[in-house]
C-alpha cells in the first residue's frame, strides 16, 4: 500500500469514528426534559400488544389463527389442520359471529393468477368449516392475491408468510 493510501484511509477511518461518536444518544437532561412537558400535547399512549386490538398473527382476529398454504397450493396442510380446528371451536363457541376468509399470496405469479389461487385457498378453508359444522352463510370469501402484502422481503420466509388465508371477523 502506498503512503498516499494509508494516509488516505486512515483519514477516513477517523471521519467514520467522529462521524459515530456524533451520533450519541440523547443526554440524560435532554430526556429529563421531555418528561416535563405536557403529556397530552404528545397523545395518547397505545399498546404494542397486538392483541389489544384483536389481531394475533397475520392480519387475523383473534383468537382465531391464519392457516398458511405451501407454494403454488392451496390445500390444506396437515400441520395447519390444528388451526383451522382453532378457529373452527371459536365458530362454534360465537354463533352469532360472521367471518371474512381473506385468501393470500406472495408476490410472485400473475396478478390475475395470485387472485385465482387466493380465492382456491379461501374456498378451502370455507369448505372446511362448512364441513364441521358451521353454516355457510356466517362465512364469506374474498382473494387478496398479492395486493395486501405482510412481509415485503424476497426471501422464502416473507414469502411463507404471505401465502396464507386470514380469517376476519365482520362488524
Amino acid at each position: 500500500m502506498t503512503r498516499g493510501r494509508k494516509i488516505s484511509s486512515g483519514i477516513f477511518l477517523l471521519s467514520v469514528i467522529f462521524v459515530l461518536s456524533a451520533c450519541s444518544s440523547k443526554k440524560p437532561e435532554d430526556t429529563a426534559e421531555l418528561s416535563r412537558q405536557d403529556s397530552t400535547a404528545i397523545g395518547q399512549e397505545e399498546s404494542l400488544d397486538s392483541r389489544s386490538i384483536g389481531i394475533m398473527e397475520g392480519r387475523t382476529t383473534g383468537p382465531m389463527l391464519p392457516v398458511y398454504f405451501g407454494y403454488d397450493r392451496s390445500s390444506i396442510r396437515p400441520d395447519q389442520v390444528p388451526r383451522m380446528k382453532v378457529n373452527s371451536d371459536f365458530l362454534k363457541d360465537n354463533e352469532g359471529i360472521r367471518i371474512r376468509i381473506e385468501g393470500n399470496c406472495d408476490p410472485r405469479g400473475t396478478r390475475e393468477y395470485n387472485l385465482a389461487l387466493g380465492e382456491k385457498r379461501a374456498l378451502v378453508a370455507k369448505k372446511y368449516l362448512v364441513n364441521v359444522g358451521i353454516a355457510a352463510d356466517r362465512i364469506s370469501t374474498v382473494s387478496l392475491g398479492e395486493e395486501k402484502i405482510l412481509l415485503h422481503g424476497h426471501d422464502e420466509l416473507s414469502w411463507a408468510q404471505n401465502r396464507r388465508d386470514d380469517f376476519i371477523v365482520e362488524k
